[in-house]
């Protein structure tokens, strides 16, 4: 809603002014203009990047301006379930996993948190991590190095689509001037006709420019800003699963080793330790609560 809003306010401010200082929006239908610099920008994107970016490109676009997440409830889920598994791993030892890493999708104890599920490059890096831990003893400074080039190995790619949006945004303006030179080439052809028809080819040719520059500042620049914003965002869950993990190998109890964590999350979405300890009491509280009749019932 918010990327909506402020697309409305660019068009509204850029094509507002111009009708303010008494233009008429009928001179920018240009299609010729669109056609070259539209087709030139898309045609750019496709040979410079491979088909993975280019989808990847389509679906992270879609999920600007799919509904919003919510991140401070995905938060707590993966909290809650890096809490979950250290508790196990502390309880019966690393080998009790097995059964929930090996197939992450499957386990129940991952089905308990249907917005961490959701997203699987998470999942897959806290489950091919613990699983690596599970094999054999691991010094906490060499993982730690280890989930750091992974962690920058997977930011890099899903980078490449804002970074694409942003070359192409680039390439705009010289789309632009592209259309307006083969405006202006046009315009000679009429030099010896009426002033009016000479000054309707120059203002196409303009209106190329004009093109150019608008998707560049007010589309293309702000999608590709607004991409890396939110792959900043993943990225710092996968900063707190390394936390976690090396806070665990360090030997710290669950708790704290998940708290590790908690601090290297965005500040708007990072609860406080005092609100981390009540979710951790509650959620042991409901499952005492569920063995409790189960004791009785035995």
């Amino acid at each position: 809603m918010q990327i909506i809003i402020g697309l409305v306010i660019v068009l509204a401010g850029v094509f507002g002014g111009f009708i303010m200082a008494s233009g008429k929006l009928a001179a920018f239908w240009q299609p010729a203009e669109l056609v070259v610099i539209l087709g030139a920008g898309l045609g750019s994107m496709i040979v410079g990047n491979s088909k993975v970016v280019l989808k990847d490109c389509l679906r992270q676009l879609k999920g600007l301006f799919g509904g919003k997440e919510d991140e401070a409830e995905k938060t707590r889920q993966f909290l809650m379930l890096m809490h979950h598994l250290l508790d196990a791993i502390r309880q019966n030892g690393l080998l009790v996993l097995d059964e929930h890493v090996e197939e992450p999708f499957e386990s129940p104890w991952f089905q308990q948190y249907p917005l961490v599920l959701a997203d699987p490059i998470l999942v897959n890096f806290i489950a091919d991590n613990l699983r690596m831990l599970s094999m054999g003893k691991a010094n906490a400074h060499e993982v730690e190095a280890l989930l750091e080039q992974e962690i920058m190995a997977i930011e890099d790619d899903l980078l490449k689509p804002s970074k694409a949006l942003h070359r192409t945004g680039e390439a705009m303006p010289g789309f632009g001037i592209l259309a307006a030179v083969g405006g202006i080439i046009i315009t000679m052809q009429y030099l010896d006709g009426p002033l009016a028809t000479i000054g309707l080819h120059v203002a196409a040719a303009l209106v190329g420019t004009f093109i150019g520059i608008f998707f560049c500042y007010g589309v293309l620049e702000p999608a590709a800003s607004a991409l890396h914003e939110k792959v900043h965002r993943h990225v710092s869950l996968l900063e707190a699963v390394k936390a976690i993990l090396t806070a665990q190998l360090e030997g710290k109890a669950p708790l704290l080793a998940v708290d590790a964590g908690r601090r290297v999350l965005e500040l708007d979405i990072k609860p406080s330790f005092a609100t981390l300890e009540n979710w951790i009491d509650d959620a042991d509280g409901d499952e005492a609560g569920f063995e409790e009749p189960a004791r009785e019932a035995a």
